[in-house]
């Protein structure tokens, strides 16, 4: 990760600042997987080079194969962030029971092994979305200190940002898996904080899932703002009265933060 600033702002110096210099934003935090780096088209693109490469016992429509495949990865990385299932659990659990649509059964060794095979196709698939480094060069231009908050295991989600070439864009990486605490607990937004010594009121966070990320900031005293990459209100995803009163911003990109940033330093 990339040395923090000369300017870095201290515990001390953040809660002794006014209320107009509280205004002004010092941090950035990102989400990760679907937020920077394009998560789920690498998740559809792998999954479907690893059945093609299967053979004929996964044969079965694209579309389908990434349906059920989002599906499993919905429910059991759920089980993961609730304690239920360790991070090598939950990947069995996810490969057993999608072989096991297509009447193919594994073993808890076989299911590691085809996992393995599974994630080689959706490395392969890594890319970042289109305004993700823009967005980051012109914060980083502007002063202002970025980081990554994620629910996930450490050196994972250091493999992607090295892997996806952000090693020196980001100071710091905070990961449930590391301090022991997920999205959307307070908690983890505080020692996000706490480690750039930065006021959460001074801190913007920017995320893809508007409970998980948007909310659980806005809440946590944090500037939330949802990724929502999908559409507004058209697409019937009115934000909740929750959101509002926590003023939680939607933007569609990216590309769209540098008005909000804008608006929260009027």
């Amino acid at each position: 990760m990339r040395s923090p600033r000369s300017r870095r702002c201290t515990s001390a110096s953040a809660s002794s600042a006014g209320p107009a210099e509280r205004a002004v934003l010092r941090l950035a935090l990102f989400d990760l997987d679907d937020t920077l780096f394009a998560h789920a088209r690498a998740v559809r693109e792998g999954i479907v080079a690893h059945t093609s490469a299967l053979g004929a016992a996964y044969s079965a429509d694209p579309l389908d194969v990434q349906r059920r495949w989002h599906l499993l990865e919905e429910e059991h990385y759920h089980r993961y962030l609730s304690g239920e299932l360790d991070f090598e659990g939950q990947r069995r659990a996810r490969a057993t029971a999608f072989a096991a649509q297509a009447g193919v059964t594994l073993t808890p060794e076989e299911a590691s092994s085809w996992f393995r095979e599974y994630l080689d196709h959706y490395v392969a698939a890594w890319a970042l979305h289109d305004d993700a480094l823009p967005v980051l060069d012109r914060l980083d231009a502007a002063g202002i200190r970025i980081g990554v908050v994620t629910n996930g295991v450490l050196d994972v989600q250091l493999a992607k940002i090295e892997g996806l070439g952000l090693a020196d864009r980001i100071e710091h990486v905070i990961a449930s898996g590391d301090v022991g605490v997920a999205k959307p607990d307070a908690l983890i937004f505080a020692i996000a904080c706490d480690r750039f010594g930065v006021a959460p009121g001074d801190a913007l966070y920017v995320g893809d899932r508007l409970g998980t990320d948007a909310i659980g900031a806005a809440a946590a005293g944090l500037r939330g703002v949802w990724l929502d990459r999908v559409g507004g209100p058209e697409h019937g995803r009115e934000l909740p009265p929750e959101a509002l009163a926590l003023d939680v911003r939607r933007v569609g990109s990216l590309d769209a933060l540098d008005a909000q940033l804008e608006l929260r330093r009027a």
